[in-house]
C-alpha cells in the first residue's frame, strides 16, 4: 500500500516536471540575450489583491545554470550605489525580457564592471548583422 502511493506520488513529480521542461524548451523569448546586453526585465509584484508590473533595468553581467535552474544575473547604478540581481531565467514571476542595447564583451562574466564608475561602465554597442 505505501509504495503504491509513493509510486503515484513520484510519477505526478516526474509528470510536473517533465511539463516544466516541455514549457522551459519552448520558452525562447527569454533566451535571446546575451551577456553584455542592458535589459528590462518586467516583474510582476504581487501586492495583497493588487498585481502590478515593475521594471529592473541593467546591464546582464552573468548568465549560470542550464535548464530550468538558468539564472542570469543584472547590475544597475541607484543613485550613486550598484545594485545587482539575480533572476531565475524561467520563473513566473518574469513577465517580459526586453532587449535594449546590445553589448560587445570577450568575457563570460562581466564582474570587472563592479569595480568601475561612471562612464567607464559602458559597452561598446553591437552592431546588427547586415
Amino acid at each position: 500500500m505505501k509504495n503504491a502511493v509513493m509510486k503515484m506520488v513520484d510519477d505526478k513529480a516526474a509528470a510536473a516536471s517533465k511539463a516544466a521542461r516541455e514549457k522551459a524548451k519552448g520558452d525562447s523569448q527569454h533566451k535571446n540575450f546575451q551577456v553584455g546586453d542592458t535589459l528590462d526585465v518586467h516583474l510582476r509584484i504581487l501586492e495583497g489583491e493588487k498585481e502590478r508590473t515593475q521594471t529592473f533595468t541593467g546591464v546582464v553581467i552573468s548568465k549560470t545554470g542550464s535548464g530550468l535552474v538558468e539564472a542570469f544575473t543584472v547590475r544597475r547604478i541607484v543613485q550613486g550605489e550598484g545594485v545587482e540581481r539575480i533572476f531565475p531565467l524561467h520563473s513566473p514571476l518574469i513577465s517580459k525580457i526586453e532587449v535594449k542595447r546590445t553589448g560587445v564583451v570577450r568575457r563570460a562574466k562581466l564582474y570587472y564592471l563592479r569595480d568601475r564608475v561612471g562612464k567607464a561602465t559602458r559597452l561598446r554597442e553591437r552592431k546588427p548583422k547586415a
